[in-house]
């Protein structure tokens, strides 16, 4: 095992830098000569504010393709403006999505590591599953995890960090290779997900305006996702191993782990822990399984109750377990024990706390000016008139959506503005929906890797500077970069061999209208 981590350690030395590497080099310290992160949105927030005032003047406006209602932009610096800025400032921080998920999710992982089962399990892993696999098993997980919505942000991220550390790899090509299989993966999948539900229903009330009586097929992409899911997976190895670990060269970073022998108590606990795992997630089953159970709903299982609150079962799966094992391992004697751990985590979790205070002001902002929604139609709308059709115009549709993406970091927020432009200007040109919707997700989830107005982007940083303090946006970018490349034209690749060969894209859905 320690040959085998020598041999890699040295593979990974440093080696004559090509074009890519030095071009990552100048993104990586022009990115993080910037300001800290929670004064670039402090001036961004600002920024929208004199913007808003500048556009509203100049009378920018768009016409919203739902209601037929005129857009205008919202004046920051009108007297109703600086109002909203007082009147909101507090519920912008405490209402910002991310927020609650992300520390929810960590107490019950924080636990795990605290306690050291995190860290026992991911030795037990690498002495059992074979070298060569960790990245792929790594970043098909990353991909599989938009089942949990968002929740692989705060799970699978700091994992695959923790896991390449534990091998003597490079921690933050790990943490790079688990955010790009996340975000950059977050259209595919090989099962259906809450997106397929959430994407399904607005593009069909899109078709019936053209085709009132349009039954938009919820599996209509699900052949295509299965193969964008390998794809993703290969590239995104290639991409780890070949260019962003090399780049990185070898960890000499301060968060050094000692690799110690797990004793047999801490073995008894982990084998403990994982039958407290397994006896949890039957229990939590019975949420959904039975016909009569509380999360079920009705209709599509993946649009139930039980994942639209997936993070609360997840903190019972994940806690219930690390409790089991701080229990006997002596780690955790009484209740205090576990308010202990809880409050370390808490201010472990501090630096992101602040930072989300200043990005949530500014999201808010940004969403509240109309600036957004105004750049999204107005978009649209030109690539309308711009004429291009077929692959040439499925490309600039891929194009838009992964650029406006950039500011716009909801998937259903955006296809809200998009699918009412896009999915009857294509079924008119001969288009599925199904197929719209398809190139939508394609072109959206591309650029999520390095978009710094991503929500759970704070995070990311916050996860990197557990094994380098002085990681900042450039060097996440830097990281991530390779792999949004890799991903975008590799994709669009699949998409066209799709279109050029006329294939299903799912159970009864097909690129082409059948008239």
């Amino acid at each position: 095992m320690e040959n085998n981590q020598q041999v890699l350690q040295e593979a990974l030395q440093p080696q004559k830098r090509g074009f890519m590497a030095k071009y990552l080099d100048i993104v990586e310290k022009a990115g993080n000569k910037l300001p800290n992160p929670f004064m670039i949105f402090a001036s961004l927030a600002l920024a929208i504010i004199i913007l808003s005032a500048v556009l509203s003047g100049l009378g920018v406006q768009a016409v919203h393709p739902q209601t037929g209602e005129v857009v205008e932009v919202f004046n920051y610096v009108s007297g109703e403006g600086v109002a909203r800025i007082f009147s909101t400032l507090i519920t912008n921080f405490t209402g910002f999505a991310p927020l609650g998920m992300v520390l929810t999710i960590m107490l019950s992982i924080g636990i795990m590591d605290r306690t050291g089962l995190f860290s026992n399990v991911l030795r037990s892993i690498v002495t059992s599953v074979p070298q060569r696999l960790i990245t792929p098993a790594l970043i098909f997980t990353a991909v599989f995890s938009s089942i949990a919505t968002d929740a692989g942000y705060v799970v699978l991220i700091p994992l695959g960090a923790a896991l390449f550390h534990s091998m003597g790899r490079h921690p933050l090509a790990g943490l790079a290779a688990a955010f790009a299989g996340v975000a950059g993966g977050f259209g595919a999948n090989i099962i259906f997900t809450p997106g397929d539900a959430l994407l399904g229903s607005i593009s069909e009330a899109a078709a019936q305006t053209v085709v009132a009586d349009y039954s938009f097929n919820i599996l209509g992409n699900w052949f295509f996702m299965i193969a964008s899911t390998v794809l993703l997976t290969l590239v995104g190895t290639y991409v780890t191993e070949k260019i962003v670990e090399p780049r990185l060269g070898k960890y000499e970073g301060d968060a050094k782990e000692e690799v110690i022998e797990i004793s047999a108590q801490e073995r008894k606990a982990m084998r403990f822990a994982g039958l407290a795992m397994l006896v949890t997630g039957a229990i939590l089953s019975l949420l959904i399984v039975p016909s009569w159970g509380p999360l079920r709903g009705e209709g599509a299982v993946v649009a139930s109750p039980f994942f639209a609150h997936l993070v609360p079962v997840l903190f019972v799966l994940f806690l219930v377990p690390a409790l089991v094992y701080g229990k006997m391992t002596n780690q955790i004697k009484n209740s205090d024990d576990v308010v202990g751990h809880f409050s370390g985590i808490i201010r472990d979790m501090a630096p992101y706390i602040v930072l989300v205070f200043m990005a949530s002001q500014f999201v808010a902002m940004f969403s509240g000016s109309n600036l957004g929604i105004i750049l999204a139609i107005n978009g649209g709308y030109f690539l309308q008139s711009v004429g291009f059709t077929g692959i040439g115009m499925i490309v600039a549709f891929m194009a838009l959506s992964a650029f406006v993406n950039l500011f716009i970091g909801s998937a259903s927020a955006q296809w809200l503005l998009f699918a009412p432009i896009f999915v009857p200007m294509f079924l008119e040109l001969g288009y599925t929906p199904e197929f719209t919707q398809l190139a939508y997700r394609v072109g959206d989830s591309i650029t999520n890797p390095v978009s710094p107005l991503l929500s759970y982007f704070p995070l990311i940083i916050t996860f990197a500077k557990k094994y380098d303090s002085k990681a900042g946006i450039g060097s996440i970018i830097a990281q991530t970069m390779p792999f949004s490349i890799g991903f975008g034209v590799f994709w669009t690749i699949l998409v066209i061999v799709w279109m050029l060969f006329n294939l299903p894209i799912g159970p009864g859905a097909q690129i082409f209208m059948p008239y």
